[in-house]
């Protein structure tokens, strides 16, 4: 087994890595408390080939692995998680037209996307059905022009700020079966959105509810055959999973880089306090814990891009430890910061806030868990 970066890999980390620190955290509390992204920065990253990550090359994406896209994602965390995870919903998106699309879909949609001069946003959760997702209620009936769509989608990032939405919809009978997955263009009749959620994380991303109240769209917007959506849908959460365990990595990592740098700074009974043992014991957990959710999550990463038939298992099991792990380092860093560590200006209060959310979205950990023991027993025989 060889666990080391290739060249390529080290660079495309370096990369990310580099533009973050240089373009985004500079104004990630500033960002934080005007509750939105500028729109600038999207291309500033589809530049870099991060508008399609893992859009295969003959559609003019990146066309990298999924183990790729997690140093993408680790990297860009550094800087913000906030802002990584809400490209990590677009790069969802944009494989999902890849993937699933008609070739009148993607060259209305794809080009756009990969530039980010189109920004997507994923509606699938609803007031009254967040993990049991097939049990949702949004209906889109048929007309001679397409679909009229009726119903409501919660907790959508990127609500009333993206340029379209990929909606799960139900076409059919109840269950997974029925369900479609359409794209709904911003400003179509009939969309509308709730009001800005005022959330304990992820500040920066706008959350809000989309409304859809006799919606049309067009028959052209059906994303791939009526009755896949939720096939479709379930098909990038694995990659989603592994993408937002890499979030709770690179946040957590920095925390503990500036944890380490302020220690050998800060002074109690007449020396820095790095020098004290046991506060030397609580970096060294923090460390050995970063390191083994990173194997982790780039084993379960490996094998998503090798097709293992385990490979939503442990993208499940990663998910659930990472995310974990990253909020319990986050956790430590802020408690060895001391008071200043509750300060909004050392940044490290803003990553306990929003890693938080980690554990809930993507599939919560309970989910992660549940799926877990399935495959555990279903192995039994």
């Amino acid at each position: 087994m060889d666990f080391a970066l290739s060249e390529e890999q080290s660079a495309i980390f370096d990369m990310a890595r580099d533009f973050g620190a240089e373009n985004i955290a500079p104004h990630a509390l500033a960002w934080e408390k005007d509750g939105t992204i500028p729109k600038t920065l999207w291309p500033e990253l589809a530049a870099l080939g991060f508008g399609g990550l893992y859009v295969t090359e003959e559609s003019g994406g990146s066309g990298l692995s999924r183990l790729d896209a997690t140093l993408v994602f680790e990297a860009l965390s550094m800087a913000c998680p906030s802002v990584a995870a809400f490209l990590s919903i677009h790069n969802m998106c944009a494989a999902m037209l890849d993937k699933f699309g008609s070739d009148d879909v993607k060259a209305r949609f794809l080009p756009p996307a990969l530039t980010m001069e189109t920004v997507f946003s994923y509606c699938l959760t609803e007031p009254g059905s967040g993990s049991d997702a097939a049990a949702l209620k949004t209906r889109a009936e048929r007309t001679n022009e397409g679909y009229r769509l009726t119903g409501t989608k919660a907790f959508i990032s990127g609500g009333g700020y993206s340029d379209a939405y990929i909606v799960m919809a139900r076409t059919g009978e109840d269950g997974p079966r029925g369900i479609s997955s359409l794209i709904v263009e911003d400003g179509a009749p009939g969309l509308s959105f709730g009001g800005l959620e005022d959330k304990m994380g992820w500040r920066a991303q706008p959350t809000r509810q989309v409304q859809l109240d006799d919606c049309a769209v067009p028959a052209a917007n059906l994303l791939g055959e009526e009755g896949a959506g939720f096939r479709y849908a379930m098909m990038g959460l694995d990659g989603g999973r592994l993408n937002i365990a890499a979030c709770s990595l690179g946040a957590a990592q920095a925390a503990l880089d500036a944890t380490v740098a302020y220690m050998g700074e800060r002074r109690a009974f007449g020396k820095p306090i790095d020098q004290f043992q046991a506060l030397q014991f609580r970096l060294a957990d923090a460390e050995i814990e970063l390191q083994a959710a990173r194997v982790f999550l780039r084993q379960a990463a490996w094998k998503l891009d090798q097709g293992a038939p385990d490979a939503t298992t442990h993208c499940a099991m990663a998910k659930k430890f990472v995310t974990e792990a990253g909020s319990r380092v986050a956790d430590q860093c802020l408690q060895l910061h001391g008071g200043y560590g509750y300060l909004a200006d050392y940044g490290i209060e803003k990553l306990v806030r929003d890693l938080r959310v980690h554990q809930i979205l993507e599939g919560t950990n309970e989910i992660m868990r549940l799926l877990t023991a399935r495959a555990l027993l279903a192995a039994r025989g």
